[in-house]
């Protein structure tokens, strides 16, 4: 198996913590997910081979999933490059290797809005440490003796900033308005809870529960489109169904294995960050490879 930490393509765009973006031109983006993992807004000093493969193709997955229920950035995988018209004009796709097409989007680029639209259907992560001390949610006030784990009673849109650096803070819903307008915040909301409620509904029919999870739009020819990701185990928590029981720590498919692994390490959350165990990897790829099969019903394309 390949690890592709980092790339390094002509006319880079943005290097995020997972992603290298490059411009081709005439409008369109190169989205690589690399094999990097952040865990606490800091980017691990490993990689977990074939990370950046799911990401890519999830992510591909969900926005051909969801298109009918809000527009998005997509356009193809870099390994569909012959077929994809937009890139047989002027655009230009650098000639790629193997491993980096496989974890490569070609999207089309779009005015970021900086908000980071956060959905809870559980009761997990920051919302159950609030929950606990105040009995709410995001602010709002929740039934009394919810367990670690439990179902909300609806979907609750949770947003936050979106920070260069540092940490995401949460934004009220008067915030975000003040941010965008009250007719962009409300349209944000809606979407971001539409597309949810789909995938909450397709995922747990493959045994997946997805607990949680964010999403970022962007304005194009001023309409509002999903960009980034969508739906991946780095933006979510998928637990698997099979083992869910409230009051406990899930069963899951996604880098909670790594944080737990991180927060028994004893450390601080301030980098550097600490090399993980061989085991901490592989457990995590396979976790990551297990949650792209069930939910896609295939297995990722080989190198």
């Amino acid at each position: 198996m390949t690890t592709v930490r980092e790339t390094d393509l002509p006319n880079l765009f943005y290097r995020g913590k997972v992603r290298d973006t490059y411009d081709l031109g005439q409008g369109l983006l190169l989205m690589v997910a690399t094999d990097r993992i952040s865990a606490f807004d800091v980017v691990l000093p490993s990689a977990i081979p074939e990370k950046g493969v799911v990401l890519a193709h999830l992510s591909a997955f969900w926005f051909r999933s969801t298109a009918h229920l809000v527009p998005n950035h997509f356009v193809g995988m870099a390994t569909e490059a012959d077929r994809l018209p937009e890139l047989a004009q002027e655009a230009h796709l650098p000639r790629l290797p193997r491993q980096v097409a496989r974890r490569a989007m070609v999207v089309h680029r779009a005015q970021r809005i900086d908000i980071e639209c956060v959905v809870r259907g559980y009761l997990a992560g920051s919302a159950w440490a609030e929950y606990r001390e105040k009995g709410t949610v995001h602010g709002q006030p929740m039934p009394r003796g919810l367990k670690e784990g439990n179902r909300l009673p609806e979907p609750l849109f949770t947003p936050t900033t979106k920070a260069e650096t540092g940490h995401d803070l949460p934004m009220s819903l008067v915030e975000m308005e003040r941010m965008t307008g009250a007719a962009l915040a409300k349209e944000l909301r809606e979407k971001t809870l539409a597309v949810y409620r789909f995938a909450h509904d397709y995922a747990q029919a493959k045994g997946i529960i997805i607990a949680d999870t964010k999403m970022e739009f962007g304005l194009r020819d001023g309409q509002v489109i999903l960009i980034d990701e969508l739906l991946t185990p780095d933006s979510s928590r998928f637990w698997d169904a099979a083992g869910y029981q409230p009051g406990q720590g899930q069963p899951n498919f996604d880098k909670q294995f790594v944080r737990d692994w991180l927060l028994g390490s004893g450390w601080d959350r301030e980098p550097p960050a600490p090399e993980l165990p061989p085991d901490v990897v592989e457990k995590t790829r396979l976790r990551y490879r297990q949650a792209y099969q069930r939910l896609t019903g295939q297995d990722l394309p080989e190198e």
